[in-house]
């Protein structure tokens, strides 16, 4: 069951938190038909997590559940582009509010074209910091691990990746075969139990 008062989002328990969440995600991201993934594979369903992700009260979930699922020593939270960029900034903002303060920082496909063409976007930090990936949806886990190359190519960290949405498609495997440690909010076979129990 959703939360029926969005402004108690801010102060709901996280369990309540996650549960609207996940409700967001089923009826708002998840669609049915023939779909073609940004990893070339075919697929029967879709998500589009920005459609939650940017969503006033799904950007306060994500900030809420994935701020508490970080590790005290986490320096900062990145993400490769597109996908990532509002997960990361909800987390970051969130961070201020609860007082812990972690900066987020966008991790570009290509470099870019003027300026300093810089692939990392964010306040800098000292190398060694200790950097989270987070990401909206996995398949094959090749998206987030672009992010996670160019972050230890800049010096910093990396050891965990995060995901809202674990297709069960390769992803949790790739990551540990990488020596990355993995964890998501949601399988989509829970998204997809869920649907069985709602009205869209």
């Amino acid at each position: 069951m959703a939360i029926s008062q969005p402004s108690t989002l801010a102060t709901a328990d996280l369990d309540a938190v996650k549960q609207h969440l996940l409700h967001l995600l089923a009826t708002l991201a998840y669609r049915e038909g023939d779909f073609v993934l940004s990893s070339g594979q075919k697929s029967s369903y879709y998500i589009n997590g920005k459609l939650v992700t940017l969503h006033p009260e799904g950007a306060l979930c994500v900030g809420r559940l994935l701020l508490s699922m970080l590790a005290e020593d986490t320096q900062a939270v990145a993400g490769l582009t597109l996908g990532a960029d509002p997960v990361v900034s909800a987390v970051s903002v969130v961070s201020a509010i609860e007082g812990r303060s972690i900066p987020a920082f966008i991790v570009r496909k290509e470099a870019k074209g003027h300026g300093t063409r810089a692939y990392i976007e964010g306040p800098p930090l000292d190398a060694g910091a200790k950097v989270v990936v987070l990401e909206d949806v996995v398949t094959t886990g090749q998206s987030a691990m672009k992010a996670v190359t160019r972050l230890r190519d800049a010096g910093y960290q990396v050891d965990r990746v995060i995901s809202l949405v674990d297709r069960q498609q390769g992803g949790a495997e790739f990551y540990r075969e990488q020596g990355l440690e993995f964890e998501a909010v949601f399988t989509i076979a829970e998204i997809q139990e869920y649907l069985k129990t709602v009205s869209v």
